[in-house]
């Protein structure tokens, strides 16, 4: 299977569950790029704190953030 980075006008191709993407803007591309950085920095940062089920439902949480944030910009 191909990668395609999420800020390539390429994701717009062949995509099974979004049959149309539209072309971002730049602007768009990098607010995309910083919500993805900073949500993995945030995750990081809950990893690093231990293991526990609180932990793991906030990991989610913030990966659930990362996905609606981006799905408001790709709209």
């Amino acid at each position: 299977m191909a990668t395609v980075d999420s800020t390539s006008d390429e994701r717009t191709v062949n995509n099974v569950m979004r049959h149309a993407y539209r072309v971002l803007s730049d602007a768009e591309k990098a607010q995309m790029q910083a919500i993805k950085d900073e949500g993995l920095k945030f995750h990081d940062l809950v990893e690093d704190i231990g293991a526990s089920r609180e932990l793991s439902l906030a990991k989610t949480k913030i990966e659930e953030a990362v996905m609606w944030a981006v799905k408001h910009i790709t709209a």
